[in-house]
């Protein structure tokens, strides 16, 4: 029976399936349905057929589900952010955790133990220490005003519509980031409109202004990134000079000029207009609350966005490496150092190691403004730099901890670890698939001792994880 384009009735859904689709199932087939929650019984429309399920989308909502929550943003269902409103937090954090033990028992296949509960965000909304906006003068239009009759405002700030390069969906209030945030973007585009400053086409790379970047700290320092296309003075003073006079609180005021075809700017100047170059956050020791770790957030700096809950995860993996102060530990995928830095005082030395060079100097950096001298940093890809040889000349690590991307480690790496032995290993994941892929491997030589899930973003399906594995007698 041919499914597309047909609507089905009175569908239960059951549950939450990857990426934060719902599931259900018609006629023995499985169905991922997007915008509803588990629990409501819906008619649903199918839009698309794969070989072994079918997607779908709502078209009627006849019984709400208990598990619901009313959605706080105004721009919830079209912007592409906090795609969970609509689901109670407690909800969330059970299929989070649950995302956790499905993946390790599914893919890593090794021996567990029980996972301890996720962690959850002290805080659910103006939790993120960064954001980025992007201009356009072709904004997303509703449904409503593409039936108008009239000329439209098309110019927007604002994130990019899922799945659309070219289109922009211009924010009012957005719940992720803590104030000055929206005012400082809804000022941007009011002197912009009133200057009559060209927001950028991004089909046809006209345009001045490109990209806004939004950088704050828990103590309220704030960084503003203004990426424009070009070298005009007066344009750039305009809006500069406006945030600079109006916002205080803003102790790091940058701008890029970037006439690339994309807004990435790692290998453009960034030039400091007013005040500093870099804002600073600081974490609590875990063994000694009156102390603090303080790190250096330069406009290129990655940080964990979500910082306060930054703060339990470190203090979670702290927990997990067992330092006496007498170990060695390597910290493989650094960054800026956080991790190497937060753990510095309880071991005997640690080497971070981190691909980007640039983050290797504000490792650095970091190390020098906290008076740390056990560390050392060095920067190349960790497949090529964690081999053997370094091992022999920088010493055979007691504690190794790791923090890969979302791909997860390379074989060779896990080879590595297998062939030197470290007692211990503390893996950070921010993917639960790739973790367990690796555990696979490393499980013929370790076992996994603790599972810790963490919320990192809550209204979103994306968890952290936290595993500690010993290496067997």
């Amino acid at each position: 029976m041919k499914l597309k384009n047909k609507i089905l009735k009175n569908i239960k859904i059951e549950g939450i399936a990857a990426e934060g689709k719902c599931i259900t199932r018609y006629d023995g087939q499985v169905i991922f349905v997007t915008g509803v929650a588990p629990g409501d019984i819906a008619d649903i429309k199918v839009i698309r057929k794969k070989k072994s399920f079918l997607e779908a989308i709502p078209v009627n909502i006849h019984e709400y589900s208990s598990l619901r929550a009313e959605p706080f943003c105004e721009h919830f269902g079209t912007c592409g952010g906090c795609k969970w409103q609509h689901i109670n937090y407690q909800t969330q954090l059970d299929y989070k955790h649950q995302q956790v033990i499905d993946n390790l028992e599914r893919i890593a296949k090794i021996p567990l133990p029980e996972a301890k509960r996720i962690l959850s965000s002290e805080e659910t909304q103006y939790y993120r220490n960064k954001l980025e906006f992007t201009f356009s003068n072709k904004r997303w239009l509703t449904t409503e005003e593409i039936s108008q009759d009239e000329d439209l405002d098309r110019d927007a700030l604002g994130f990019h519509i899922p799945k659309r390069f070219d289109k922009i969906l211009d924010i009012n209030h957005c719940y992720l980031q803590p104030e000055p945030s929206n005012d400082i973007r809804l000022t941007v585009k009011e002197v912009a409109k009133a200057h009559q400053i060209p927001f950028f086409d991004l089909i046809t790379q006209e345009g001045y202004l490109r990209n806004l970047i939004i950088r704050n700290t828990i103590s309220g320092e704030v960084m503003v990134i203004l990426q424009v296309a070009g070298d005009n003075n007066e344009y750039l003073n305009t809006i500069l000079d406006t945030l600079k006079n109006k916002f205080p609180q803003i102790t790091s005021l940058n701008y890029v000029i970037n006439t690339k075809k994309n807004e990435t700017f790692n290998d453009l100047e960034v030039v400091t207009y007013h005040g500093l170059p870099y804002i600073t956050e600081q974490m609590q020791l875990p063994d000694a609350p009156e102390k603090h770790v303080k790190f250096q957030i330069g406009p290129k700096s990655f940080f964990q966005t979500n910082a306060k809950q930054a703060e339990a995860l470190y203090k979670k993996a702290w927990e997990m490496a067992k330092l006496t102060g007498e170990e060695l530990v390597y910290d493989l995928y650094t960054g800026t150092g956080t991790i190497a830095n937060y753990v510095a005082g309880n071991a005997k030395e640690v080497i971070g190691i981190e691909y980007v060079e640039a983050a290797i100097e504000d490792a650095k950096v970091n190390s020098e403004i906290n008076n740390i001298s056990n560390t050392k940093f060095y920067a190349g890809d960790m497949k090529d730099l964690l081999t053997d040889n370094f091992i022999a000349e920088h010493g055979r690590p007691d504690v190794v901890i790791t923090d890969p991307p979302r791909a997860g480690m390379h074989p060779d790496v896990c080879d590595v670890l297998i062939n030197t032995r470290p007692q211990r290993i503390v893996y950070v994941s921010c993917n639960p698939a790739t973790q367990a892929r690796d555990l696979a491997i490393l499980g013929e030589y370790y076992k996994v001792t603790d599972v810790q899930p963490v919320d990192m973003f809550p209204h979103t399906y994306h968890v952290e994880n936290i595993v500690a594995l010993e290496l067997k007698g």
